[in-house]
């Protein structure tokens, strides 16, 4: 799959094409239905299709300061992208001046010049250009003028998650703030995913027999609820079962919030400066202080214990 940033990056001689935009966080299951539905058209017509997606997150820009919890850094949202058969994502900077572009503007800079658009794939409330005052009526009658149709797929996809809420990257962020990954699960389609590079913390967890990797994560990430979590750790191209920390540490005064993966019976594992990722698989309890360090400790292997059996259950099922 072809990656871009920026219009510059399109090659000269890139022809017609199935595009669909959006932000796409998390390429959840209402995206996913949008997405194939551009790949299944790309292949009928025989042309690639293509992603695009800003960076950064467009009310960042539009309003400092709210750039929401990101549910996945955009090369995780390519690789997802990837695997739905996508041709090519382009991802456009966002800044001020990007933000003041017109609709129509918006629809002959990017759809016509560059991306000579045969089809565009949208959802119903799909809103673009400046003030957001493009929508996909306005979309259509842009099709007929540069001769590309344009396609409205339903997105909401509905479960169990949120109450029966239709399924969104906001639904998901709050239940993933909630510390209901298992609810964030059902929407995405698969575990919710933190990322990051190991760094060296105060390494408490080496002492009381309980190593873990201290994960700083990527900008603007979604975090889980403070608690303990089953699920895996992600590094080296290994997948390993872990119990998942989250939260202060109150036990010794900690003030920094932290995400911290023990690798259920490894033994040995030195990861310091290796990106990782750790999915979210169920949440186990909330964060406590306790009231001596005999007591911390016989929770936490109570807590390996039931991580331990919660992957078992959960692999065996895969």
């Amino acid at each position: 799959m072809q990656r871009w940033r920026g219009l510059e990056d399109i090659p000269q001689d890139w022809g017609r094409s199935v595009v669909t935009i959006g932000s796409y966080d998390g390429v959840h299951r209402g995206h996913q239905l949008i997405i194939r539905h551009a790949v299944n058209r790309a292949r009928e017509l025989g042309v690639p299709a293509v992603v695009v997606t800003f960076d950064p997150h467009p009310s960042e820009v539009v309003r400092p300061g709210s750039h929401p919890p990101l549910l996945a850094p955009h090369h995780r949202r390519a690789e997802l992208m990837a695997d739905l058969g996508v041709d090519a994502v382009l991802i456009l900077p966002f800044t001020t001046e990007f933000s003041k572009l017109s609709p129509a503007d918006f629809v002959v800079k990017v759809l016509v010049d560059k991306l000579h658009a045969k089809a565009v794939v949208e959802g119903p409330n799909f809103r673009f250009g400046h003030k957001a005052a493009g929508n996909v009526e306005f979309l259509a009658t842009q099709g007929k003028t540069y001769d590309f149709e344009v396609e409205v797929v339903d997105l909401y996809v509905t479960g169990e998650a949120g109450g029966g809420e239709p399924f969104s990257s906001t639904l998901t962020r709050r239940l993933v703030g909630e510390g209901d990954v298992e609810g964030a699960a059902e929407i995405l389609g698969r575990p919710h995913r933190v990322e990051g590079v190991v760094v060296r913390g105060a390494q408490r967890g080496r002492e009381l027999g309980f190593p873990t990797a201290n994960v700083e994560t990527l900008p603007h990430t979604a975090i889980p609820a403070d608690g303990v979590y089953a699920g895996w750790l992600h590094a080296q191209g290994e997948v390993m079962p872990a119990a998942i920390s989250v939260g202060t540490n109150p036990q010794f005064e900690g003030t920094e919030r932290t995400v911290e993966a023990y690798a259920i019976d490894r033994v040995g594992l030195d990861l310091y400066g290796l990106h990782v990722a750790v999915d979210f698989l169920a949440f186990v309890r909330g964060q406590a202080k306790f009231d001596t360090l005999d007591a911390l400790l016989e929770q936490m292997g109570q807590d390996v214990k039931r991580c331990r059996e919660l992957v078992a259950a959960a692999d065996g099922s895969a």
